[in-house]
């Protein structure tokens, strides 16, 4: 390619006097001189020529390479001028939220997470005046960090935050292929989770960071491309400083500029260059950054001075990454063959310092005849505001978190100062070389008074300790706070045990509806993030699989034609469900089910309560801790076997017929033997008590010694009727 209105040899001078042959055809490519400024042919001294072209006109199709980077074709002017027209627009959108920045930069301070201890210079503390307490109220921290623990649980399952919902697997009407689109949507979601939480492993860690700014700021961003030096889709999250907006804007559909600020590593910057996705062009050396007031603010909590450990040569550049709308000279839009003047979407990445244009590609889909610009963010947002930022904790709690923050310092400096009190001293009475006094406890320290009373030369000041008012309202005013920021404490069950479900639901749902809300917008956005990242990989479906290291021993090997198919059938969804909150929400639910199924078990299918109740609570692979199912026949058996089970049937029917016979002679002779027993018994039992009435009679008779002879024939008259000792009584059978 040679570049319009340069001068160049065409011809090196043919050595040692040689001639020069035939004539030189020259291929200009895509690049022919105009017809109306014909070139100009200037001989040399050595036999060559020099061809001025003068003015070049373009004959590229629009059309081709559709992806190219056409800051590669198009000269520097052209480039000068669409870099400061995109430049001037950015400058404005940075200007425009500038309030914005330093009420961020203000409610970093609110978190307390700098140790700021009570000092004499109050220059450099949050006090008011020197030695005052600077505690700060932990409300807004509480309800920021008890919003990302919630959000993570929910958006970060431990198995992967994605879910294949299956849109038709009836399409082909076969069982067969049923099954295998099944089996093809679980293999899916299987190694879609793997990609995003294995081989991407800056997923779930990057996701948790931007979590805590979504609470904290009101919205969070996803960006959705596919990175040339990791060669695979890759989803980052961008804090809101870093994505500036066009003003007026209300989400990033509509917004004429969207700008990523970027502070890349020369490193990184020059690896782009040399693979292609960036222009490779002197940038020169990149100043000292200026810092915001968020990034100063930061620094100024971690305790760092980055700026510092900088070399010259180390130093960072700032990249301006915008999608915008602009009409790039040479690729205009056109309507039958005529230039419109219509503004198309446009990818400018801009080195801010040198002000070079290093990419500037198409945005909008091959094909695409309206000309829609492709989404590369997702937004994720807390609450939606007036604008464009989004309503987070720190415009909910931010006042209150103030206010209890000055009732916490009162009551501290109040009880403080009436332990410690500070007063007045009569000047002239005590001749001291200083009026600071601190006593020990159980010492004294002498004073001159010139012989007044000690209580009118000194006079402490009337501090008072802090009253029961302050207390309650600086309680009143954290409760406050805590219920509009969701980290309320909840009394649903009231300390009952058996408080209904139904009862304990409602409570809930009432108390969190706030949150309830948030965690919705959030599936939502998760819901269009996965929706980007399959596009992604429908661009490239070998990074699906590259970096996979337990593809060789999957159950499911992939192809282009294949996964493209189940990309096509399915749809990425968040794993978890949105219509509930919380994991507390779905146990509650499936408990209320589970006793629902337990009061009418014949109306329900135990094994599909069984089932969700264990996903509810989280448990993997439910089905396994299940008993195997019945074996069933197999058809062609059915009739042979149904005689077969007749046959055992009627034989078991006659051997306990038989059974019942003997069982019925058996109980037969056990009873005839117990009443054979019963009159053993009965007859025993009489002669006992006849024997104990022989020996009373005869006791009584011998109490009168005449009466001997009486006694003895009366003994032996009755000795002769009785009978001998019967034998044991036999044991009863059975």
């Amino acid at each position: 390619m040679i570049p319009a209105g340069s001068l160049h040899h065409l011809r090196e001078p043919a050595p040692d006097g040689e001639p020069l042959g035939e004539d030189l055809t020259i291929d200009l490519g895509a690049i022919v001189p105009d017809p109306e400024r014909p070139s100009v042919s200037i001989p040399t001294d050595d036999g060559g020529v020099i061809i001025n072209f003068g003015k070049i006109a373009r004959t590229r199709d629009i059309g081709a390479e559709h992806d190219e980077n056409l800051a590669e074709d198009l000269d520097e002017g052209t480039l000068s001028i669409l870099s400061e027209d995109v430049i001037q627009g950015i400058e404005a959108d940075i200007e425009s939220r500038r309030e914005w920045l330093q009420q961020r930069a203000e409610g970093l301070e609110l978190l307390g997470l700098k140790l700021d201890s009570p000092s004499t210079d109050v220059s450099g503390s949050s006090a008011p005046l020197s030695h005052m307490s600077t505690v700060r109220h932990p409300l807004l921290l509480e309800a920021i960090l008890r919003f990302q623990a919630n959000a993570r649980g929910e958006l970060l399952p431990a198995d992967g935050p994605v879910k294949i919902r299956v849109d038709d697997v009836s399409s082909s009407g076969t069982p067969q292929e049923d099954r295998e689109e099944d089996r093809q949507a679980d293999q899916l979601e299987t190694d879609f989770n793997y990609y995003l939480t294995t081989t991407a492993s800056e997923y779930y860690p990057d996701t948790d960071r931007m979590l805590l700014m979504v609470g904290f700021g009101g919205c969070g961003f996803k960006k959705i491309y596919h990175c040339p030096i990791r060669r695979r889709p890759v989803s980052e999250s961008v804090d809101a400083e870093y994505l500036i907006v066009s003003h007026g804007a209300t989400d990033l559909r509509n917004a004429a500029r969207v700008t990523h600020q970027i502070t890349m590593r020369p490193s990184v910057l020059k690896r782009m260059q040399i693979m292609g996705a960036y222009r490779d062009t002197p940038l020169g050396s990149a100043p000292l950054q200026q810092q915001s007031a968020v990034e100063a603010k930061v620094d100024d909590i971690q305790g760092t001075a980055p700026q510092a450990s900088y070399r010259e040569e180390d130093q960072p550049r700032t990249i301006y990454e915008c999608y915008c709308e602009i009409d790039v000279p040479g690729y205009e839009h056109k309507e039958k063959g005529k230039i419109t003047g219509l503004p198309l979407p446009f990818k400018v990445t801009i080195d801010k310092d040198s002000r070079k244009i290093l990419e500037l590609r198409r945005n909008w889909k091959e094909g695409d005849e309206l000309y829609e610009a492709k989404r590369t963010f997702v937004k994720y947002p807390f609450v939606p505001g007036l604008g464009f930022y989004d309503i987070g904790l720190l415009h909910i709690l931010g006042n209150t978190t103030i206010a209890v923050t000055a009732a916490w310092r009162e009551a501290l400096d109040a009880g403080m100062f009436a332990n410690f009190p500070g007063g007045l001293i009569d000047k002239a009475a005590a001749r001291q070389n200083s009026n600071e006094f601190r006593a020990g406890p159980g010492a004294f320290i002498p004073i001159d008074t010139q012989g007044k009373p000690i209580n009118q030369i000194v006079a402490p000041f009337p501090y008072k300790e802090p009253g029961p008012g302050l207390l309650a309202l600086t309680k009143d005013i954290a409760e406050t706070g805590q219920r509009v920021g969701g980290t309320a404490e909840l009394s649903t069950g009231e300390g009952r045990q058996d408080a209904p479900v139904g009862t304990t639901i409602a409570l809930l749902e009432a108390a969190r509806v706030t949150l309830d809300a948030v965690h919705k917008r959030l599936h939502q956005a998760q819901a269009e993030e996965f929706g980007l990242i399959k596009e992604k990989f429908e661009e490239d479906p070998e990074s699906f699989w590259r970096f996979n290291k337990r593809k060789k021993k999957a159950r499911y090997s992939w192809d282009v034609e294949r996964f493209t198919a189940a990309l096509e059938n399915n749809d990425l969804v968040p794993a978890a469900d949105p219509n509930t909150s919380s994991h507390t929400m779905r146990v509650m639910k499936a408990q209320a089910v589970y006793q629902i199924a337990s009061a009418d078990p014949g109306f329900f299918d135990k094994r599909e309560v069984y089932l969700r109740t264990l996903s509810a609570l989280g448990i993997n692979n439910p089905e396994a801790l299940f008993a195997p199912p019945a074996q069933t026949p197999p058809q062609q058996d059915l009739a042979g076997q149904g005689a077969l089970l007749m046959g055992q049937a009627a034989i078991k029917d006659a051997d306990a017929k038989i059974a019942g016979v003997g069982v019925q002679k058996e109980k037969l002779a056990i009873e005839e033997r117990k009443i054979e027993v019963k009159a053993a018994t009965d007859a025993a039992q009489i002669r006992s008590k006849e024997k104990i009435e022989i020996m009373r009679t005869a006791a009584d008779l011998a109490q009168n010694p005449t009466a001997e002879p009486v006694v003895d024939a009366f003994i032996d008259e009755q000795g002769q009727g009785v009978v001998p000792a019967s034998p044991p009584t036999p044991a009863i059978p059975g």
